[in-house]
């Protein structure tokens, strides 16, 4: 029988009033990181699956002590609802590093799915630097409608067809209820998905978790397999999650990211976990590494395939064998192999899901980082959506100082073809929260102006989006960025091929709209909205919470 430890002994009495009583705790504890909740579709299923996971560590001879954290829908908090999002990633990773801190775990389990959550559990593992699996809750089926496979994008479409008389309210509602039929990831390479691709791709959880299906038998497996996992690391002292997260891996990801059409969401979510590794990875990284990185893939809503498919042709496996020497193959993953021994096992790309590097879809990857005078700091589009008639284009600016006058504008059908569509004081202080325009950028597509009108801000775009909709721009409005001098009727020129992105403005007209220019006056929160309004950085350095003192800059106010 144990020894009991004296020094222990209030510890030990408190937990048994949890019901950890002397017969079940073990020396070895192993945290449980849960965000199930009744809120969001690709957590709903998680409680199942913690279940799952602290029974196989139990039986392996260890303590399972699980704990919760927060999770958000952006899909359902799109709106007003959206200001709240990104802030939340910021919270996921203290609550779940402060936890960690507080109760000494010896490894840690973090069960996510989405957009916010996963990169605030990845900043938390970078912070903990323990032994760290990470369990992901699986695909969404896909559905079907009018004759055509149906996933939850196709819905944000559905209002825009359905504001142009194309489709009826109850056809919509059966859309919709077609398109997420149940728990699980949103079937479309959207930034929850591209989040977990990247997990996987980082060795941290196990080969073809990303596509798994949410409801099967396989997840469940893997469940059982992360409890044992995570015993055997905590007992033989790691890989820890800075082995996974190193300088090589972080820019895998970012191929990874390139290679696959993902969302331009990840491109915040790897700055900002950078900082937390103090890793200098930045915008330029992302432009060298995709121009030297081929499209291989990309799947709904840029194509009509799935990242279902995308599994049944062997997933990130396969996607890291195509991508061969370009990538660190010496990472570490969580069932003690290494990367490399990931992509022997994986088939070869099939050629039409994943291709090969000498026949790509593109020659270049799927985000592209834009520049000029209109982002002097630097901006953000997912090229893999746009169609090829609109990588260049130039028109006269509609502009917008927030989401809901967007909205409007496309709603009553005020935008004329060739507009841009200027969307300003959205960015990471002055939205608060850097919302993401998903349903205006949707509208644009199923009104059929994607093809004819351009969308610029300082806000996101869902990793869903696709048509010409450049976003992340740098300097953001509310801190006197180009954007926020844009007038009606200024020229905007939009240049991918060129990398560029322009307000066909002389200097000096510049200088005096600047000398003259004030902030809006605008609500920005209270509470915790409000600390984070006031301390966020630019997106070009994650969008993050600035810990190292250096705040935001609000002494104008």
């Amino acid at each position: 029988m144990e020894k009991y430890d004296i020094d222990s002994a209030y510890a030990r009495a408190l937990f048994h009033a949890c019901g950890v009583g002397a017969d079940k705790f073990a020396g070895l504890k192993i945290g449980v990181a849960n965000s199930w909740n009744e809120l969001v579709p690709g957590h709903v299923h998680l409680r199942g699956l913690a279940d799952l996971v602290k029974s196989a560590v139990r039986d392996a001879g260890a303590t399972a002590l699980e704990f919760n954290t927060i999770a958000l829908c952006d899909g359902i908090c799109q709106g007003r609802g959206m200001h709240a999002v990104l802030p939340s990633r910021e919270v996921v990773a203290a609550s779940v590093e402060l936890t960690a801190r507080a109760y000494q775990f010896d490894a840690l389990v973090m069960l996510c799915s989405c957009d916010k959550i996963v990169p605030g559990m990845l900043m938390a593992a970078a912070r903990l630097d323990l032994p760290t699996l990470f369990l992901t809750g699986g695909l969404m089926d896909v559905g079907e409608f009018g004759g055509r496979v149906t996933v939850a994008s196709d819905v944000k479409e559905g209002i825009g067809r359905a504001q142009r008389g194309d489709l009826s309210a109850d056809e919509l509602r059966a859309l919709g209820e077609a398109a997420c039929p149940g728990p699980g990831v949103c079937n479309m390479l959207g930034t929850a998905n591209t989040m977990c691709t990247l997990v996987e791709a980082a060795g941290l959880s196990l080969p073809g978790n990303a596509t798994v299906a949410a409801n099967g038998e396989a997840l469940r497996d893997m469940a059982r397999r992360v409890g044992e996992l995570a015993v055997e690391l905590a007992r033989n002292g790691g890989p820890t999650a800075r082995r996974h997260l190193s300088a090589g891996s972080l820019r895998n990801l970012v191929r990874t990211v390139q290679a696959s059409g993902g969302s331009a969401n990840a491109v915040l979510h790897l700055l900002a976990l950078a900082r937390e590794l103090d890793d200098d990875l930045s915008l330029d990284d992302f432009d060298r590494l995709g121009a030297d990185t081929p499209l291989l893939c990309k799947f709904k809503p840029s194509s009509e395939l799935t990242v279902s498919d995308f599994g049944a042709a062997g997933g990130v496996s396969t996607l890291l064998r195509a991508l061969g020497s370009r990538i660190d193959a010496t990472v570490p993953t969580i069932e003690g192999h290494t990367l490399a021994q990931r992509a022997a096992d994986a088939p070869e790309p099939d050629g039409t899901i994943i291709h090969a590097i000498d026949d790509p879809l593109e020659p270049r990857g799927g985000i592209v980082v834009l520049r000029g005078s209109l982002a002097p700091h630097g901006a953000v589009v997912k090229e893999s959506g746009v169609d090829p008639q609109m990588r260049v284009h130039q028109g006269p600016a509609r502009v917008a100082d927030c989401e809901e006058d967007v909205t409007h504008l496309l709603r009553e059908r005020l935008v004329q073809p060739g507009d841009v569509l200027v969307v300003r004081y959205e960015g990471p202080r002055g939205g608060p929260g850097m919302r993401e325009l998903s349903l205006p950028a949707a509208m644009l597509v199923g009104q059929g102006l994607h093809t004819s009108v351009a969308m610029v801000t300082d806000g996101r775009f869902s990793g869903a989006t696709r048509g010409p909709c450049v976003g992340y721009i740098c300097p953001e409005a509310w801190d006197c960025g180009p954007l926020a001098l844009v007038r009606d009727g200024d020229q905007v020129r939009i240049d991918l091929e060129a990398k560029a992105l322009d307000l066909l403005v002389d200097d000096d007209e510049m200088t005096r709209r600047a000398k003259a220019w004030q902030r809006p006056a605008k609500d920005r929160g209270t509470g915790f909205l409000r600390l984070y309004a006031d301390n966020a950085s630019s997106a070009a350095d994650g969008a993050r919470i600035e810990t190292r003192g250096e705040p935001g800059d609000d002494a104008s106010e």
